[in-house]
């Protein structure tokens, strides 16, 4: 397939040049040293069906400007709706104001730190159908009839099935001469199928483990991209078999765990634990610091020695990829964890100098034009073996233990180190082979010593993007997508509980 790779022409219509130019001249004129500005507009799209009968569609969209300013070492920010020149000099303006209000707060002077000079550059991610230029009929058509394979299978009592797409469009202007336009593209499908048992009063449900991607309605359309038709016919006979499977035993456990679960467990413990502003301390109010402090940068063991992790902004159709971050900084590749060791922390162009970097890593994101840019997480991924080892060969060498497999609850503390998860599915290893699945399972571990226990790793063929539309951050909030890859791998004597048990049922 061919991706159209070309920012919509509405969007190039607008009066980017004319609108960075007057705000970024208007912050200069009132003693700001720096200012951007960003237009930024956003399209989402919900679709929800309920066994195969529509219960909401809803398109929702916002454009607006923002404009940034440092006057004497402190952020301004302001925003507006309006497109216009003469608001765009107001808003820069406006922004001064408000950082010669913060200067007596500020205890830490704001320094950038460098980068080259973008003019006129432009970035598109790599999709095939916008999925804003399908009719929601269609959309609904092709759900309704996944749903209705679902509906028509014994033991499927009820379907839910989702659709959630996004398209982003930036343009981003600065005053060392900057200037990007930017577009991408990002499409959510998912169904669940759920089995009652009304006599007991219980419930069961089993998800198609399909990951958000940054695709077109290819994605969800036929099964070119991802195979639809083996993963609805599949669902409810795994979904029968979880049903009626025995509670597992819990107890230290080996684990081979499937890209389709892991991806979460590495967003919490890793993903998250690497960012440096959450690190020392900025990310304290809300969601936490981290146990990976910068005192252990280069020294901390994080894992096993066939552990190696890399934050990727560029991996292709991550939700996390772009062109270019909300401070004109290029997408980039580099190691948080390398052989073990934990070597790098995700940066923007603020806090780059306060680590003693030289450049920021390109982590600067706003899911909204009236949001300012913080530091977000880029596609954070665990590496394959250079060998290509199969799931198969991992499971191989399981005598006793369980294989994982897709995302469901977790559980993490705020520093990152203390967490549990679940999952969809659990097959019992015996002897190197599945057998059967069990349920109740849930597997716990402090951070360090879950990936210390981390003997090998699946090869390049197993490796896959998991990711998250809805990744938290910030007072007030804000929401960012991101992706993490990673291949099948094989953990010994990790701590399994029985969540019934734990429960006390």
């Amino acid at each position: 397939m061919t991706a159209t790779r070309r920012v919509d022409s509405d969007f190039l219509a607008l009066p980017r040049s004319a609108l960075a130019d007057a705000a970024l001249s208007a912050a200069l004129a009132e003693g700001a040293s720096y200012a951007d500005l960003r237009v930024h507009a956003i399209t989402t799209e919900l679709m929800q069906l309920r066994d195969g009968e529509l219960e909401a569609a809803v398109v929702d969209r916002e454009i607006g400007l923002a404009v940034r300013v440092i006057v004497d070492g402190t952020w301004g920010f302001a925003s507006h709706a309006e497109l216009d020149v003469d608001v765009a000099a107001e808003t820069a303006r406006r922004a001064v104001r408000v950082a010669r209000t913060l200067a007596p707060l500020n205890a830490e002077r704001i320094e950038l730190a460098a980068e080259p000079v973008y003019t006129d550059v432009s970035w598109v991610s790599d999709y095939v159908i916008d999925p804003f230029e399908v009719a929601a009929a269609d959309k609904l058509a092709v759900l309704g009839e996944y749903s209705g394979r679902l509906l028509a299978a014994d033991g499927v009592d009820h379907v839910s099935a989702g659709w959630h797409a996004a398209k982003e469009q930036t343009f981003y202007a600065d005053t060392f001469g900057s200037s990007i336009t930017q577009q991408r593209v990002r499409v959510q499908p998912s169904l669940e199928a759920v089995t009652v048992d009304a006599a007991a009063g219980t419930f069961e449900t089993m998800r198609t483990l399909a990951p958000p991607t940054a695709r077109g309605w290819e994605y969800a359309a036929g099964d070119e991209v991802w195979d639809w038709s083996s993963e609805l016919a599949e669902l409810p006979v795994w979904l029968a078999e979880k049903v009626k499977a025995p509670s597992v035993e819990a107890g230290p456990t080996d684990l081979v765990i499937d890209p389709s679960n892991l991806w979460l467990t590495i967003h919490e413990s890793i993903g998250h634990a690497t960012e440096y502003d959450r690190a020392i301390g900025y990310e304290a109010a809300y969601a936490g610091t981290s146990f990976a402090t910068p005192d252990k940068l280069g020294t901390m063991r994080y894992g096993s020695p066939v552990m190696n992790v890399t934050a990727d902004r560029t991996v292709d159709h991550g939700l996390a990829s772009i062109g270019f971050d909300d401070e004109g900084v290029r997408a980039q590749k580099w190691d948080l964890v390398r052989d073990g060791i934990f070597v790098g922390y995700q940066l923007d162009r603020v806090f780059a100098p306060r680590l003693g970097v030289g450049r920021s890593n390109g982590c600067s994101y706003a899911d909204s034009p009236h949001h300012v840019p913080i530091q977000r997480m880029a596609n954070v991924s665990l590496e394959p073996a250079a060998e290509d080892v199969s799931t198969e060969d991992l499971i191989a060498r399981v005598s006793d233990g369980l294989y994982i497999v897709g995302d469901k609850s977790w559980s993490i503390d705020m520093q990152r180190y203390n967490f549990q998860f679940t999952g969809q599915r659990f097959f019992r290893i015996r002897d190197g082979r599945l057998d059967g699945q069990v349920r109740d399972v849930a597997y716990q571990a402090t951070t360090t010593d879950f990936w210390g226990s981390m003997e090998a790793v699946g090869g390049p063929s197993t490796w896959r993007l998991g990711g998250a539309f809805n990744c938290g951050k910030a007072q007030p909030g804000q929401v960012a997508a991101v992706s993490h890859g990673c291949p099948s791998a094989l953990f010994r004597g990790v701590n399994v509980l029985n969540t019934v048990a734990e429960a006390g049922r």
